[in-house]
């Protein structure tokens, strides 16, 4: 996969199918010694928190953006929850009110950023 000056070529060529492989699974060059390590390090498969089976070179990639149960802060309030209940809590976090200190009206918390837009 490199560049390779010509008078070099037959020697690297031999010494890549002699000491090279293509990973099955992820087609990466690995030496064929460490062929074993790789895929038992990499390519196993592992349970994730949400019991979801993965690889084990995927899992920090489906634990940061696809796993339901990965980290969530609320919109409205900070708080820190779990993805998969992040809609319900924003729904009823967002539908709570707060007065405003301007007009005295009650107003819903997923509203206040507009609010001063229309209070006076």
């Amino acid at each position: 996969e490199k560049d390779i000056p010509v008078a070099n070529f037959i020697m690297h060529e031999i010494h890549c199918s002699r000491n090279i492989e293509v990973c099955r699974y992820c087609s990466e060059l690995i030496a064929k010694s460490e062929m074993k390590n790789h895929i038992e390090s990499e390519h196993v498969q592992v349970t994730c928190k949400c019991r979801m089976k993965i690889e084990k070179c995927l899992l920090k990639d489906h634990e940061a953006s696809a796993c339901p149960l990965r980290p969530a802060v609320c919109q409205y309030c900070d708080i820190q929850l779990t993805f998969n209940k992040l809609q319900d809590h924003e729904i009823y976090c967002g539908a709570r009110t707060e007065r405003c200190g301007g007009c005295g009206h009650n107003v819903m918390v997923k509203d206040l950023k507009e609010h001063p837009r229309v209070c006076g």
